[in-house]
């Protein structure tokens, strides 16, 4: 049943777009309009501008624009309907619907209403409970008192098969349906958590949508091993790759400072709250991803990764350059104690936790410290090691600007001079380097090494989605770049292409697919993208003609076709960028497919 104007229109005047839009994008007060980064395409400086008393949203970047309802629909990908139904649920609308037609926001609702009343009933056992007594303990030594454990509003899922299925008394569905619990083998309703911490992960509405059990340390648990941690699935309303724990809590703080904090833990997040640092979150149980870093650019442009030293480390280097460049966000390390993590730290020494936080230093700086301190530079062997180690690091960093200041300290602090070691990362390694600690993966083939046509082909195919259309296969004569053209054809996001070409064996292609993502485009005006093309064109139709001369010497083809197609092509070569020139693509383009068909 379609939605009348009336709850449309009551939907719209309830909803309080500032509120609604905060939860995804830092907004701040100018003048009478609130302003921020726009969450619909990367900028540095805020061009997004919402007015509250019209409820409307605009961009003067990417002009995207409209109301409450366009918002959701656009960042939660919803149809008109979906989006006016969550609005309501928000605002506390009633939508004259049937039964039908509501079904699946009243499940939305029961998932939520049945997450809610467990966090609670979680909260009340550990406050209250005698059997929780030994998770109140755990919890102060930890360093997390009554206070924070009311802020965080941890909880206790007590050693029972179903005490909370008993307790909450929903049905079988929602039940599952939240991740709660779950139906035995013999039909009987058992809880998902039992004789854990309770660490709720709530929504940047501050909604409960999933938890985080932790299991005391010591308990006995029989012959079952059991995971430290467990974490709710997937659910309705719960997006493990979407979610950050704590930024419902941490937002106001991220909004203030620009900056956020991002740790490997619930604990964690918690102890840096305790020491001041009131800007941390964690991923729930998975690692640090696009997503993310998505929902972390809407809010902050800074972002300090509090890790474990070691773990920091061994961050995926050419994942973290590529999300600098494509969220044009800064990523820097807290340079830890080795061994230290936040919460640990927080407990012993919370003046260097903060120092930590506030004087972490550039990804790149952090990767290149930890090769050099590892180093024994008392040699001259020793230095020319950590050298070759340094170069590995410096290579996976997309900006030569960048690498070429990094180098010149690596040659300072090595003692060697700065020309030789440039031209050693220009030509790339002849060997393999002695890796220090935390090495990362480069690719079998730099990229200098490969035919330049090529590179710059590949690498506007994967920033400027227009000019994909000018490129076939039969150009690439190189055969790593035509695998990595291949792989690109099939479809997919580029990382799952990447992990497809590794899965499949395919270092070479894989590493350089790598690098060419946060490698820089440069001009991408349709004169730019053309001379490409003609470049590449013209190396592949070069590189035909000369096999077709081999083949005209070893007699494999008559003297009188193979000149007059050679005449032909030289033809077509001169006419490329000139007003003739689509004509002269189109036929070496149909010349060098033909070339490579089978023949019958």
């Amino acid at each position: 049943m379609a939605l009348s104007d009336d709850d449309i229109g009551q939907v719209r005047v309830a909803t309080d777009i500032v509120a609604l839009i905060s939860e995804h994008v830092a907004l701040k007060k100018s003048g009478r309009r609130w302003s921020g980064l726009c969450p619909f395409h990367a900028e540095k400086t805020p061009s997004f501008s919402v007015n509250a008393e019209e409820g409307r949203y605009y961009c003067f970047g990417c002009r995207a624009s409209g109301d409450a309802i366009t918002f959701v629909r656009e960042v939660q990908h919803l149809d008109f309907v979906d989006a006016v139904r969550l609005l309501a649920d928000r605002a506390g609308v009633e939508l004259h619907e049937d039964a039908g037609a509501g079904a699946a926001r009243h499940e939305r609702q029961d998932l939520l209403a049945a997450m809610a009343a467990a966090v609670d009933w979680y909260h009340d056992r550990l406050l209250r409970s005698p059997d929780a007594r030994p998770a109140r303990e755990y919890l102060t030594s930890r360093g997390i008192g009554g206070d924070l454990a009311r802020q965080f509003r941890l909880g206790w899922a007590p050693d029972e098969w179903d005490a909370l299925a008993r307790a909450l008394n929903v049905e079988q569905r929602v039940l599952v349906g939240t991740g709660l619990g779950f139906v035995n083998q013999r039909g009987r309703r058992q809880d998902a958590m039992r004789a854990r911490i309770i660490f709720p992960i709530l929504d940047p509405a501050g909604h409960p949508v999933a938890l985080g059990g932790r299991i005391l340390p010591g308990r006995d648990t029989g012959a079952r091993v059991e995971a430290k941690y467990k974490n709710s699935p997937e659910t309705p309303i719960y997006s493990k790759r979407r979610t950050l724990y704590a930024l419902n809590w941490a937002k106001e703080d991220v909004i203030k400072s620009g900056e956020i904090v991002v740790c490997e833990g619930y604990t964690d997040v918690i102890a840096l709250f305790a020491a001041g640092v009131t800007r941390a979150v964690a991923t729930c149980g998975t690692a640090l991803g696009e997503e993310h870093f998505r929902t972390m650019r809407n809010f902050a442009q800074r972002i300090v990764l509090a890790y474990d030293a070691d773990q920091a480390g061994q961050s995926a280097a050419a994942s973290v350059y590529q999300w600098e460049r494509q969220h044009e966000v800064d990523v820097a390390v807290a340079r830890l104690p080795r061994g230290s993590d936040p919460a640990e730290l927080a407990q012993r020494d919370p003046d260097a936790l903060r120092r930590a936080v506030a004087e972490a230093i550039p990804f790149l700086a952090f990767r290149l410290e930890r090769v050099l301190e590892a180093a024994n530079l008392a040699t001259v062997e020793g230095r020319a090691r950590a050298a070759e180690s340094a170069l590995v690091v410096l290579r996976e960093h997309p900006s030569e600007l960048v690498r070429d200041q990094y180098l010149m300290e690596v040659a300072d602090r090595l003692r060697l001079g700065a020309p030789a070691l440039r031209q050693r990362l220009i030509e790339g390694p002849h060997e393999t380097p002695t890796p220090g600690p935390d090495p990362a993966p480069s690719p079998v083939r730099s990229l200098p090494s490969l035919p330049r046509p090529g590179q710059e082909a590949l690498r506007l195919w994967v920033h400027v989605t227009r000019a994909r259309e000018r490129f076939v296969s039969a150009y690439f004569v190189d055969p790593v770049q035509r695998r990595v053209f291949d792989a690109l054809c099939e479809g997919g996001p580029i990382g799952e292409v990447i992990e497809r070409l590794t899965v499949g064996g395919d270092a070479d292609a894989a590493g350089v697919l790598a690098l060419l993502v946060v490698d820089e485009v440069g001009e991408e005006s349709d004169e730019a993208v053309a001379a490409v093309v003609s470049q590449l064109i013209r190396h592949a139709t070069r590189t035909a003609l000369r096999e077709l001369e081999a083949q005209l010497r070893r007699g494999e083809i008559t003297p009188d076709v193979a000149n007059a197609t050679i005449r032909d092509v030289k033809e077509r070569l001169e006419w490329l960028g000139t007003v003739e020139g689509c004509r002269a693509e189109e036929d070496l383009r149909d010349w060098l497919v033909a070339r490579e068909a089978p023949t019958s």
